[in-house]
């Protein structure tokens, strides 16, 4: 089953606004992306339609046209929303830069596991395909969790003193994800705790060796 997203507190306004308009219902916009959620993991993206999202919502297809224009924008808010937390960086103190980053890749790795993961598979599979989707999916969920990744590991690298410029924290970004992608997305398997551990290292060497030369 997918993820079952919590409504709004009840003193929040339930007006949301989406890319085509506000949502008038907070309850009926959760409905719709926790029931596109769930048939994804069921049945597949081609299998995906905005008919049996409605069905599964229980709200009117037409409701749905209003808030959004197709599956591919439904699949978008509901990985914007997912990610946000899911993705999100912890540097704890307390911990060493090894550890720090092997617990977020392992995070990522996780991520993978749940519906959220396969939301980001099947639109990053679509948009092969497909230039719009393509486009909205690095205007939006792409480039934010980009940044994200970046001022993460920026944060990493101050507190252990290393001083790399923006461009070598960008190729280390590219380090430390990249495998993880590349297991997921090419090979279609899980990813295991030795990869993680394995990049998490290589990519504090690199991060010291790039740090080193900056001296």
């Amino acid at each position: 089953m997918g993820t079952t997203r919590r409504p709004q507190p009840a003193d929040e306004k339930t007006t949301v606004i989406s890319r085509t308009g506000p949502h008038r219902s907070e309850s009926a916009r959760l409905a719709v992306l926790n029931a596109a959620d769930d048939l994804l993991v069921e049945r597949g993206f081609a299998a995906l339609t905005i008919e049996g999202i409605a069905q599964r919502a229980g709200v009117a297809k037409q409701t749905i046209y209003r808030w959004w224009k197709s599956k591919v924008d439904i699949l978008l808010d509901i990985l914007a929303d997912d990610a946000r937390e899911a993705l999100e960086w912890h540097v704890d103190p307390g911990v060493g830069a090894e550890e720090a980053l092997t617990s977020h890749l392992r995070q990522v790795a996780d991520f993978f596991q749940e519906p959220a993961g396969e939301v980001l598979q099947a639109l990053l599979g679509h948009a092969q395909l497909n230039d719009d989707t393509a486009a909205s999916l690095r205007a939006g969920f792409l480039r934010e969790q980009r940044e994200r990744d970046v001022a993460g590991l920026r944060e990493l690298l101050v507190r252990e003193e290393l001083v790399v410029d923006d461009r070598g924290v960008d190729h280390l970004v590219d380090v430390a994800l990249g495998p993880l992608y590349f297991r997921v997305l090419v090979f279609r398997a899980p990813i295991d705790r030795e990869l993680v551990g394995t990049t998490a290292r290589l990519t504090l060497s690199l991060a010291r060796e790039l740090s080193a030369g900056e001296s």
